[in-house]
């Protein structure tokens, strides 16, 4: 189902930091299931088009520069309900204001470079799953 599926992304700094496998550890120790997970390097262009909703943001420019700068781990995941259990994980945006134990607090260096992406809603996380990945990369549920 939709609703119990959500978008995240290791952002550049995680994988600079190599700090991809603490993050999915975390992750799935908290119950959600890969469905679907590949590095890409997104150019200006495409940072900017996940991005487009921020577009008249002061931040826009400087994101999408900071989302092209190395690569990044898209993953589709589920679990019930996603969505708002996955933004729990993380922790808030500026890890300063992060709760303890939550993947920005632990893993964050500012607000800007904020280690991971989560979608903040389940349309946003089908319309942003879409945009990294086609349907036949999903893996259909195994049971």
């Amino acid at each position: 189902m939709a609703s119990n599926r959500t978008l995240t992304i290791l952002k550049p700094d995680c994988v600079l930091k190599g700090k991809e496998g603490e993050v999915i550890a975390q992750i799935q120790k908290a119950g959600f299931k890969i469905i679907a997970m590949k590095m890409v390097r997104l150019t200006p262009a495409t940072a900017g088009g996940f991005y487009e909703v921020h577009k008249e943001r002061p931040f826009y420019g400087e994101l999408c520069e900071f989302m092209s700068s190395g690569p990044c781990v898209p993953i589709i995941l589920e679990k019930e309900n996603a969505v708002a259990d996955f933004r729990k994980l993380i922790g808030a945006t500026d890890p300063a204001e992060a709760e303890e134990g939550t993947i920005r607090k632990l893993y964050a260096d500012s607000k800007a470079e904020n280690i991971v992406h989560g979608s903040d809603s389940d349309e946003n996380a089908q319309i942003e799953s879409a945009y990294f990945f086609a349907k036949s990369e999903e893996v259909a549920n195994l049971g």
